[in-house]
């Protein structure tokens, strides 16, 4: 709560930002306000989730659950308290397909509602999501397949063992939705460094979940490849444009 008031307090909208390009994304992405097509079938497959009591064992490799005391979970707790909520899915959705990246890597696939919604929002990409949990990832495969969606390639397996097997070179779009510790997070991100382009972007979830994920967020922040941060309190979105001044922003959204 404190985290949130002080970002409350620091952040601010499209107002005084004079970065064109952060400009623009905040305007024309994060404040569309448009009713997007695929924002039904999005609020659809969360539904179907919620509607899902059966129960799965979930093998976890990261930081744990606030919420659940048991691996033994049902379908329908674990959508209402892990999975991507539908104010940020409708967001990634945005993100996606304002900047159209061709080559997509998610780090946690959990249910795929964040998956789903990368995919809706631009058909053509060819999407890498990597989940420990085999039992998560059956369902959200199962899904994808259901839903007929054929650019995503679903991997379970550990992500540093898994990460170093991937042939592609260059990723466009990173969303970092695995383990919640600032150690993980900071392994990933150096692991993942050297696939970054000028126009990569890395999206962190979850930057105020622990001390350690803020610790985590703000040696990102001072990398010296990175660029430009937009922070949005439960994302920090990151860019290595070297035609940008290196600047961090705070932006509600």
């Amino acid at each position: 709560m404190l985290s949130y008031i002080n970002f409350i307090l620091k952040s601010t909208n499209q107002h005084g930002i004079h970065s064109p390009f952060v400009y623009n994304l905040v305007t024309k992405c994060f404040y569309d306000r448009s009713k997007h097509e695929a924002y039904a079938e999005i609020a659809s497959y969360r539904r179907e989730l919620f509607k899902n009591t059966d129960v799965i064992h979930i093998t976890d490799f990261g930081s744990g659950s606030k919420v659940f005391k048991t691996n033994d979970r049902p379908i329908n707790a674990i959508a209402k308290t892990s999975g991507t909520s539908l104010k940020n899915t409708k967001l990634l959705y945005r993100l996606v397909n304002y900047f159209k990246p061709d080559h997509v890597l998610e780090l946690g696939t959990n249910l795929g509602i964040g998956t789903h919604a990368m995919a809706l929002a631009h058909p053509s990409a060819n999407i890498t999501t990597i989940e420990g949990c085999p039992e998560l990832l059956k369902v959200a495969t199962q899904n994808f397949s259901d839903k007929k969606l054929t650019n995503i390639k679903s991997i379970q397996g550990d992500f540093n063992t898994t990460l170093i097997k991937l042939p592609q070179s260059t990723w466009d779009f990173i969303f970092f939705d695995g383990h919640h510790s600032k150690e993980s997070t900071l392994a990933y991100f150096e692991m993942l460094l050297p696939t970054a382009h000028n126009d990569s972007i890395f999206v962190f979830d979850d930057i105020y979940w622990s001390n350690g994920m803020t610790e985590a967020w703000e040696i990102i922040k001072n990398h010296p490849q990175v660029t430009v941060t937009v922070d949005t309190f439960n994302w920090g979105i990151v860019f290595f444009r070297r035609e940008q001044l290196k600047q961090h922003f705070k932006i509600r959204v």
